[in-house]
């Protein structure tokens, strides 16, 4: 953003509209259009012609990527562009092709596809699988379904996102070599670029242009990252592919364009293919809307805005179903665009307008201007988006701080590298699903004690000094009390009076118990039994009201007769030595809450 924006000016466009019940509830544009002011035009203008410089070849490179002809990339920028700007309810971001989705429409549509492939017929099934996403898309945010990016947790998004980067890298390495190979999955296609290598099949001016494409791309980002590198390896490996002649030397190049605005195309598919199309849609949908509520949020702290996730779903939804009805392919929203967007001083969505002018412009009045690119810098640009969607360094702050985490992300990249890439998201999804689950069923517990001089209750094993009263164990439990830890549960109290100290009471620290349900509250009823066999009471502490509540809903006589409830531990605990006459022979505890512990615990367990 430019630095004479004022935070007042920023407010002004970028906070979400009222709600509304009629149409600008659907429609931003009808909100923010008319408080447009004539100043931000130029901005606007200008942030929109330093996005196209990136839009164009990018567009073209992912397109490749999903598996498509050059010219769709384009076509969908152009109609996700327009689409957003009236329908997304975000000022700043950009939508457009992804080099995230372009693994997943490839892995979509290669087994609807005859061999060697039909063009025409795979831009058809690539249109029919965009309005599909969106339409899921727009289905999901009319039902406020936002909450379901959260299938995929930090360490599987992470993993997954590695492997995709792992699969597109090993996928673009022929294309900067020169050749084609025929290999369905990562194995065999490391095998057969092997093979191709060690047969003498790489093109050597193929290779040239596309290693120094990915030099200039590398080293302008880190060095200079103010000069369009994209741009910069583009213009200079056209002109050198047209000087050289590099076609002539068996070097693929896009080729010529088709001239004029993108044609509006009804896709028709025949039944048997709507199946595997849906199960494309629906991991592309979950994918797309994590991106984009990740990159809207980002966006949205900067400037100081909530968001709507809701209406992100359904800008869009919108996108893609025009996108699709226009030969174009799914789409989300693209961090790198919208940094060089937000950075160029973009203030509302006419930046994605006049990209999307700009590409037709191209289209209408140059369609040749790109006709000498080389396929290996459209590959050299892929190769550098897949270096930008790994993240190495939170692999290893992961197995630094969350040993567990970390192998959830090593087994989400190795399910997309060897399984693919929609089993790969499937696969994330389980992973992030189980983990929760694992959390709930073996939830961090521990025996609390009292330390000389440090206020609260600790667990005993980061502070060794700490003291039990005589008779007394303190148990804290860190989940909600639920059917898949309700045995765990009962089996620890059990072995904490069995361990030796034949306690009078058992307390157990609540607070962090959020929920009881009826296998829990059966559990207790049984657990209370047992312990009274052994002389043994069951005590709960700072057990939340609606939780007891819930409890005694249950009419469980032998729970509300003989479990006894203090509203703190402390209460507890003077209860306790009133009725045994005993003490922790330290200063008095207090509710002040406890400074944090001298050891850390970076993966809990039991």
């Amino acid at each position: 953003m430019s630095d004479h924006v004022t935070p007042a000016e920023l407010e002004a466009v970028t906070r979400p509209p009222a709600p509304h019940t009629g149409l600008s509830r659907w429609l931003p544009i009808l909100d923010w259009l008319p408080r447009y002011q004539r100043g931000w035009l130029r901005e606007d203008v200008t942030a929109g012609l330093a996005l196209t410089a990136l839009l164009v070849p990018q567009g073209m490179a992912y397109a490749q990527l999903a598996g498509l002809p050059p010219i769709t990339g384009l076509y969908t920028s152009v109609m996700c562009l327009v689409a957003y700007a009236i329908a997304g309810p975000s000022r700043v971001l950009v939508l457009g092709p992804d080099s995230s989705l372009g693994p997943m429409i490839a892995a979509t549509l290669l087994p609807l596809l005859a061999a060697g492939g039909d063009p025409a017929r795979a831009v058809v099934l690539a249109s029919v699988l965009s309005i599909l996403v969106g339409l899921f898309m727009i289905a999901a945010g009319a039902a406020r379904l936002g909450f379901v990016a959260d299938l995929l947790s930090k360490p599987t998004q992470i993993g997954y996102m590695n492997g995709l980067a792992l699969t597109i890298l090993i996928g673009q390495v022929r294309k900067l070599l020169g050749f084609s190979i025929e290999g369905d999955g990562l194995i065999a296609e490391v095998t057969g670029t092997i093979d191709k290598i060690l047969q003498g099949a790489t093109n050597t001016s193929a290779l040239t242009i596309g290693g120094l494409s990915l030099v200039i791309l590398l080293v302008l980002q880190r060095l200079i990252p103010r000069i369009p590198a994209v741009l910069v390896a583009v213009v200079l490996a056209t002109i050198a592919s047209a000087e050289l002649d590099l076609e002539a030397r068996g070097v693929k190049v896009v080729g010529e364009l088709p001239q004029g605005f993108p044609p509006f195309t009804v896709p028709v598919i025949s039944f048997d293919d709507l199946g595997l199309l849906v199960a494309g849609a629906l991991g592309i949908t979950l994918v797309a809307l994590a991106d984009t509520i990740s990159t809207a949020s980002a966006y949205a702290r900067r400037a100081g805005t909530p968001v709507d996730g809701n209406q992100e779903m359904v800008g869009i939804g919108v996108a893609n179903v025009l996108a699709g009805l226009f030969q174009g392919f799914a789409v989300s929203t693209s961090g790198s665009r919208t940094a060089v967007a937000f950075k160029a001083g973009a203030r509302t969505q006419v930046t994605g307008l006049v990209g999307a002018l700009a590409i037709i412009l191209l289209l209408v009045l140059a369609p040749n201007l790109l006709a000498a690119l080389p396929i290996p810098t459209l590959a050299a640009i892929v190769v550098v988006a897949a270096i930008s969607m790994s993240d190495v360094p939170g692999v290893r702050q992961l197995y630094r701080t969350r040993r567990m985490e970390f192998w959830l992300s090593i087994a989400a990249t190795a399910g997309v590298a060897v399984f693919g890439v929609l089993p790969g998201i499937g696969l994330a999804v389980a992973l992030s699903i189980l983990n929760v689950f694992r959390r709930a069923w073996w939830p961090y517990q521990a025996v609390l004690g009292r330390t000389k001089g440090v206020p609260g209750y600790h667990d005993i094993s980061r502070y060794p000094a700490a003291r039990q009263m005589d008779g007394l164990v303190v148990f804290r439990f860190d989940a909600p009390l639920i059917f898949a830890n309700a045995r765990t549960f009962a089996e620890q109290v059990m072995r904490l009076d069995a361990a030796g100290r034949n306690p009078n009471w058992i307390i157990v620290a609540a607070e962090p118990i959020t929920d009881i349900d009826t296998t829990a509250a059966d559990m207790l009823a049984e657990l209370i039994d047992d312990l009274a066999e052994r002389d043994t009471t069951l005590v709960f502490a700072e057990l939340k009201d609606p939780v007891r509540t819930k409890l005694e809903a249950y009419e469980l006589p032998s729970v509300l007769e003989r479990l006894l409830f203090f509203p703190t531990l402390n209460k507890a605990g003077k209860a306790y030595r009133e009725a045994f006459g005993t003490d922790w022979d330290d200063d008095e505890p207090t509710d002040e809450p406890a400074v944090p512990a001298p050891r850390p615990d970076p993966d809990p367990q039991i």
